[in-house]
C-alpha cells in the first residue's frame, strides 16, 4: 500500500516506498532562465521510475501578453490528462522533487492540491540531498500505466489581482511577497519589466524557509517564522505571491509543514500586476 505523505517527505522514507504501488515520482527540476535545462539533468539521470514534469509545458497554462503572468494555471482538465498519462490515480502517493529546495516541485505540490489530491509531498532536499546520501538513480524512460485522474479545483484558494487589490485597499489581505529582497525592493529584476513590489506587500523569502543544506526549516521553526508575519491575521486573510506564481506555492508548502493552512495564491503574481501599467508599484525608496 502506499504511503500517506501530505507535505515533506526525506531521501529515506523515499528510498524504502520504490517501487510501491499506487506510488508515482516526478521531475520538476528546471531553469527559469534556460527552460531546457530540466529535461536535459533529467535524460541524463533522475530518481528510478521518475517521468518529467515541465513548469512551463506541464504546470502552467498558455502566456497571455495582457494578464495572467508568466505562469498562468494550467486548464484544470489539461493538468488532469497529464497527470493520468503520468500515472496518477485517486489513490496515488505523489512524490515531487527539484534540484533548489522544492521551489519547482512545491509548485506541482499546491497544483495537485488546488484539484483536491491530498497525497502529494516534496522530497525535502531533492536530488542534491538524493543523489548525496547514495540514493539510486538511472536514464530509464518509464512507462506508467495510464490512468483516469479526475480532479476539481477550488480546494485551495486563488486570487486575480483585483481581489489583491480590493483587499490590501480595505486591509482585509496580508500579502506575503516570496521573492528575494533585492526584488522586492526593487534593487534588481532579473526576470520582470518592471522592479518593486505591490504597495502593502510584506517581504519573506522564500530561501528564509529552508536551512543551509537546502533543506525546510523544522516545523516549529517556520511556525515561528509565519506566525511572526500574519500576528493577529488569520491564514484565511493571508496570500502568497512571488514573480510568476511558483516561489509563492514553496512558501504556501512552508506553511502546511508547519500546520498553517488555508492561505490563498496570488496565482499571477507580480508578472501579472504589472501587465497593468495603471497598478501602483512601490520600491525601496517610496
Amino acid at each position: 500500500m502506499a504511503p500517506n505523505w501530505t507535505t515533506l517527505v526525506s531521501t529515506q522514507a523515499l528510498q524504502q516506498a520504490l517501487g510501491s504501488d499506487g506510488l508515482v515520482v516526478l521531475d520538476c527540476r528546471f531553469e527559469l532562465t534556460r527552460p531546457d535545462a530540466g529535461r536535459a539533468a533529467w535524460e541524463a539521470g533522475h530518481i528510478p521510475g521518475a517521468s518529467y514534469a515541465d513548469l512551463n509545458r506541464d504546470l502552467s497554462g498558455p502566456v497571455s501578453p495582457l494578464a495572467g503572468g508568466r505562469h498562468p494555471l494550467p486548464d484544470p482538465a489539461d493538468l488532469s490528462r497529464r497527470l493520468g498519462d503520468w500515472g496518477v490515480t485517486a489513490g496515488s502517493q505523489v512524490v515531487a522533487y527539484d534540484a533548489v529546495g522544492g521551489m519547482f516541485a512545491s509548485r506541482l505540490w499546491w497544483l495537485l492540491r488546488w484539484l483536491g489530491h491530498e497525497r502529494v509531498a516534496v522530497l525535502d532536499g531533492g536530488y542534491p540531498a538524493w543523489v548525496g546520501e547514495g540514493g539510486p538513480v538511472d536514464q530509464n524512460v518509464p512507462s506508467p500505466r495510464r490512468s483516469q485522474f479526475s480532479g476539481r479545483p477550488g480546494v485551495m484558494p486563488v486570487l486575480g489581482a483585483g481581489a489583491v487589490a480590493a483587499g490590501l485597499a480595505d486591509h482585509s489581505l496580508l500579502l506575503i511577497d516570496s521573492r528575494a529582497k533585492a526584488r522586492f525592493l526593487g534593487r534588481q529584476e532579473p526576470l520582470d519589466k518592471v522592479a518593486g513590489h505591490i504597495p502593502g506587500a510584506i517581504n519573506l523569502p522564500q530561501a528564509e524557509h529552508l536551512d543551509a543544506d537546502g533543506r525546510f526549516r523544522p516545523a516549529e521553526e517556520l511556525a515561528a517564522q509565519f506566525g511572526a508575519v500574519l500576528s493577529d491575521h488569520p491564514p484565511s486573510q493571508a496570500a502568497c505571491m512571488c514573480g510568476s506564481g511558483v516561489t509563492a506555492c514553496h512558501s504556501l508548502l512552508a506553511m502546511a509543514h508547519a500546520g498553517i493552512t488555508g492561505a490563498a495564491l496570488y496565482a499571477g503574481s507580480w508578472s501579472d500586476w504589472i501587465s497593468d501599467a495603471r497598478r501602483p508599484v512601490a520600491t525601496e525608496d517610496d
